[in-house]
């Protein structure tokens, strides 16, 4: 049974709800008061189950065994120890970012910051990946990323480090976009009879979602005319009704893209919701097709290469006149049959990063439900207590220190802390686990049980080492499998490793409720 996960419903229902706003929101079940009277301006949105950002599909969260779908440990690195765990549903790119995708990123800074060279330079991908003493693989260095014929291959030779400026950047983006769509916000670059210029110069500093949460990105030449109706607030000059911009309570903006923790990964990958039947599993996988072998069953396409991956040392893509996988290197992202969630190439074409950090004994150290190695909670630099503004740094960005409790401080805490300003958010900065001394990556207090000064110093790995899976078009089939796990340093690249995107899915965790048994709840008046 094969389970394509579609979402023009959802979409009409999501649309449908912010469209109608404010409208016949009822009342208050606690104290009676009517929602969106201005008599009285408590504003309460129709709730809805948003739709996925651009390029994401759902994935239906559930329980499944992490690790359960490796065969052997041809390492024998015992790091993929099985453990039963509960995975929320989530949003993932439907395929890999591509070249394109990220040449539309380098095309964003050098218009926005077109003498900031070292940004440019910095999101750059390392083409040298490429380059090998003993292969003529030059053509690749000069080309794969730039030359439209692989405009949509995978994108490579891009670092942990860069793949976060890169989720930052299509959140910003994306959520810009949409408000501009809905008039909130005025695009600079519109064809308005005066308007281009007087937006273009207040927009200098780019659109970031955290500061426009903050109500740090409004004023002339940015508030647009679709912008809410403020039922606590009073008109500005040059203004007929008092305004207010959209807040999260609105449901409007997208949650962070982010990249997909390991776990989130690894049940993407297997797509069981398609072998499964009244919460059984009919079968398992040890690929994220069914089967135990690599080729294809269907008559058409009898014989043909599932994926792409190397069969055998030199074997990259079969022979000349009839090749099996149809790719030297990487291939298009949506040159194979989908898994069962509709995600292209969860295994072969290039590895990919995920969001954890690296340690050979994760499945037994981490949580059962949504488990994830990583935490290093911040807090926004507040530039003035008083007024909670945010402090930002040349690009519009939050500035973000070192979290400074396990819990909510009182608000006099709050202010003290935040007083002592960046001196002491470089004094209480994790220090360097490389030379040798403490390290702490969870604010409340879940230390690691190894001597972490070690990590990095006698080992390879340490709290830059990144998990990355899934096999690439220079593996052979043992990587293919969902359930293996290799790292690599944070600030390293390679031509086998890529990346996709993941975003939080809020809400009711059911994708298609339809045709299931249900209890019945009562609707509130």
């Amino acid at each position: 049974m094969k389970i394509l996960f579609t979402y023009a419903a959802l979409v009409s229902v999501s649309m449908v709800a912010l469209l109608s706003g404010c409208h016949n929101a009822g009342k208050s079940q606690k104290t009676g008061i009517p929602y969106n009277d201005k008599r009285f301006g408590y504003s309460k949105f129709s709730q809805t189950h948003p739709s996925p950002g651009p390029g994401l599909i759902a994935i239906e969260g559930g329980t499944f065994v992490l690790g359960g779908s490796a065969d052997q440990d041809i390492n024998f690195e015992y790091n993929n120890v099985r453990k039963r765990v509960t995975i929320p549903a989530f949003y993932m790119d439907e395929t890999e970012v591509s070249n394109q995708d990220w040449l539309d990123y380098l095309h964003w800074i050098s218009a926005t910051f077109p003498t900031d060279h070292e940004l440019y330079y910095n999101a750059l991908p390392d083409s040298l990946v490429w380059r090998r003493p003993l292969s003529y693989n030059e053509p690749y260095v000069n080309n794969y990323l730039r030359h439209p014929a692989f405009q949509d291959y995978p994108v490579v030779g891009i670092t942990w480090d860069q793949v976060q400026d890169y989720c930052q950047w299509r959140t910003d983006r994306t959520n810009e976009f949409i408000l501009q769509q809905k008039g909130i916000i005025i695009n600079p670059k519109a064809k308005s009879k005066g308007i281009t210029a007087t937006a273009a110069n207040a927009q200098k500093i780019p659109f970031n979602t955290d500061m426009y949460l903050n109500n740090q990105f409004r004023g002339v030449g940015i508030d647009g005319k679709g912008m809410t109706k403020d039922l606590n607030g009073k008109p500005v000059a040059g203004q007929k009704k008092a305004v207010r911009p959209t807040i999260v309570e609105d449901g409007i903006l997208k949650p962070a893209y982010r990249l997909p923790t390991e776990a989130e990964w690894e049940y993407a990958a297997l797509a069981l919701a398609g072998n499964t039947q009244f919460e059984n599993i009919t079968d398992g996988k040890i690929y994220p097709w069914n089967g135990l072998g690599v080729r294809s069953a269907k008559k058409a396409t009898r014989g043909l290469i599932l994926a792409n991956f190397k069969r055998g040392a030199g074997d990259n893509a079969g022979v000349g006149g009839y090749l099996n996988d149809k790719a030297m290197i990487t291939a298009p992202i949506r040159q194979y049959v989908p898994n069962d969630f509709g995600l292209y190439n969860m295994a072969g074409n290039v590895n990919e990063w995920v969001q954890d950090t690296y340690r050979q004994m994760t499945f037994e150290d981490v949580d059962d439900f949504n488990p994830f190695r990583g935490n290093e909670f911040s807090d926004k630099r507040l530039a003035d207590p008083a007024t909670g503004k945010y402090a930002k740094d040349k690009y519009g960005r939050p500035i973000k220190d070192p979290a400074k409790a396990a819990k909510k401080m009182s608000y006099a805490e709050l202010i003290a802390s935040q007083q002592q300003g960046a001196t002491t958010a470089a004094v209480n900065a994790p220090k360097d686990p490389l030379a040798g001394k403490a390290y702490n990556a969870d604010a409340r207090g879940y230390v690691d049980t190894v001597n972490t000064s070690l990590y990095g110093t006698t080992t390879l790995v340490s709290n830059h080492s990144k998990v990355y899976k899934g096999g690439s078009w220079n593996d052979l089939a043992y990587w293919l499998n969902p359930a293996t796990r290799r790292f690599m340093n944070e600030d390293d690249a390679s031509a086998e490793v890529g990346f996709r995107c993941a975003m939080d899915l809020v809400g009711a965790p059911e994708i298609h409720p339809g045709g299931k048994p249900h209890f019945s709840v009562k609707k509130v008046k």
